[in-house]
């Protein structure tokens, strides 16, 4: 970025500052300094956010901070008698008030970046550019958090392996209101951009974050945050964990959306996310269809390893779900590809989920737990690494944390496609418990929720059999039947292989008395 004020030019990139032909001199530090008030001029920036910003928070003298103002203001023609362009609001900090000449601009704005091989095609994985926050009002020492949450959320973004993250000295570049899409699409070639605005009021903090198209500017998703100013990193930590396990989720059905609009030569990332979409439908058509994309993004390139842990979701769909005219080979695939998937990328999250749920196909939760906790390692706001996780403790008799588990993944990703599985667990957990009465309540919400398939209606007629309302657990079995006629113990076991001997038997009556 260019900065013009009088006869003196701030190039950020090139970390000089010019008058005409000649280099005015400066230490680093009031460099940075006078970069950090010409880029925040529209408010005053603290003593505090100075300190955090020049010295990275280390414990500083007021002489320090007054000295590099003082050799900023002689740098740029100014004084402390003056204060033409740097104004001091006692007690609270400094303000540039200087003009700015025309427009700041950035260099590489006006032309197009080269593009790397990943962004060669419109529909190759995506990236995503952080933006830094607005700060509105006067936020005094709580300033820097405008600078610390987006800085929090590029190193959180980064455990997404699927996703770009433009660095943080590139995606900071762009400030305040004029950070159009259209120029971070130009000089970044970011698909997306992260943007959002932190504000405070008395004792309360509020952020808001917006993510947007950088084609068009269109706003994908956004969300609000708010909370005690004195918790302000507890604050910055929340907001980062809610925003990436939203990202998540907004981001693929925005590359399936792109998809559906793109020509037909897709590529093999196009593919894989219409697979995506396909998988949620949580249908035999769907399972089938998602197997037929993730197989043709497989053959498209053979290296890609979500399109490999795509065909083992699907089949593992089509083998839970009992969807698969042989069981037996559709678990043998989920195993085969999701071995696929995990040797060409072991560090992604999906990979090594799709490996756990693969074992538990079989029955082996012991198998599956180590590849499920890794997942949740990878990233630990993956919701749906903690809902399977949750689904495994819960089985092996781990009440307690599988609902603590399971209340983790619901608060990541309240509306996720899986949320019925979600609430299942919570159902399950009780059970395990012994709490007949939160058992039904649980099941009879997973039954209701979007896409709920005939087996969580089944854990909602045991949740109601346990707690001794026969007439509602007749019902709930009933409608699971009409769905899937097939439907018995032994499915509902197959599916649900409980560890937990006591637990077991006690579902095993309420299935026995319904006679499935």
């Amino acid at each position: 970025m260019i900065y013009t004020f009088g006869d003196l030019l701030l190039d950020v990139g090139a970390r000089e500052l010019r008058r005409g032909d000649e280099i005015v001199r400066l230490e680093p530090q009031v460099f940075d300094l006078l970069r950090l008030l010409v880029e925040n001029r529209e408010r005053v920036v603290s003593r505090d956010e100075i300190i955090e910003r020049i010295w990275d928070g280390r414990i500083v003298s007021d002489a320090a901070v007054s000295s590099r103002v003082k050799s900023a203001r002689q740098a740029i023609g100014d004084d402390g008698v003056r204060q033409q362009l740097i104004r001091t609001h006692h007690g609270v900090g400094f303000r540039f008030i200087g003009q700015m000449v025309g427009r700041e601009h950035a260099t590489s704005v006006d032309a197009p970046a080269p593009q790397s091989w990943k962004e060669s095609s419109a529909l190759s994985p995506p990236s995503i550019a952080v933006l830094p926050f607005q700060l509105i009002g006067v936020a005094g020492p709580y300033a820097a958090v405008a600078d610390a949450l987006p800085h929090d959320l590029i190193v959180e973004l980064s455990r997404l392996h699927w996703l770009t993250v433009i660095a943080r000295g590139s995606s900071f570049q762009f400030r305040g209101p004029d950070a159009a899409a259209g120029k971070v699409k130009a000089a970044l070639g970011a698909r997306y951009a992260l943007t959002g605005a932190v504000e405070i009021a008395g004792q309360r903090l509020r952020a808001s974050v917006e993510l947007s198209d950088t084609d068009d500017g269109a706003i994908i998703w956004c969300e609000a945050y708010s909370g005690e100013v004195g918790a302000v990193h507890d604050i910055r930590s929340g907001i980062a964990t809610a925003v990436v396990a939203a990202l998540e989720l907004q981001i693929p059905w925005a590359e399936a959306r792109r998809a559906l609009t793109a020509p037909k030569n897709l590529d093999a990332w196009a593919v894989y996310h219409l697979g995506l979409a396909q998988m949620y439908r949580f249908d035999r058509q769907g399972v089938d269809r998602a197997a037929d994309l993730f197989q043709q993004a497989v053959s498209r390139e053979p290296g890609f390893a979500r399109a490999h842990a795509g065909l083992s979701f699907a089949h593992f769909e089509g083998a839970f779900l009992g969807f698969a005219a042989d069981r037996t080979a559709a678990v043998e695939q989920a195993r085969r590809f999701a071995e696929a998937s995990v040797s060409l990328d072991p560090l992604d999250p999906f990979c090594n989920l799709v490996m756990g749920r693969a074992a538990w196909l079989t029955g082996d939760l012991e198998a599956a737990l180590p590849w499920l906790d890794r997942a949740v390692e990878l990233n630990p706001n993956y919701a749906q690494g903690k809902y399977s996780n949750a689904w495994t403790r819960t089985l092996l008799g781990e009440g307690a944390n599988g609902q603590s588990l399971v209340d983790a993944a619901v608060a990541l990703s309240p509306l996720d496609p899986l949320l019925y599985g979600m609430l299942g667990v919570r159902a399950f957990s009780h059970m395990v418990l012994d709490e007949p009465a939160e058992a039904a309540r649980w099941g009879e919400r997973a039954a209701r929720a979007p896409r709920a398939h005939p087996l969580i209606e089944l854990i909602a007629a045991v949740g109601h059999g346990l707690n001794g309302d026969a007439a509602r657990a007749d019902a709930w079995a009933a409608s699971a039947l009409a769905r899937q006629p097939g439907l018995r113990r032994q499915v509902f076991f197959e599916a649900f292989p409980f560890r937990d001997a006591a637990t077991r038997a006690k579902i095993d009556r309420v299935l026995r008395r319904m006679a499935l």
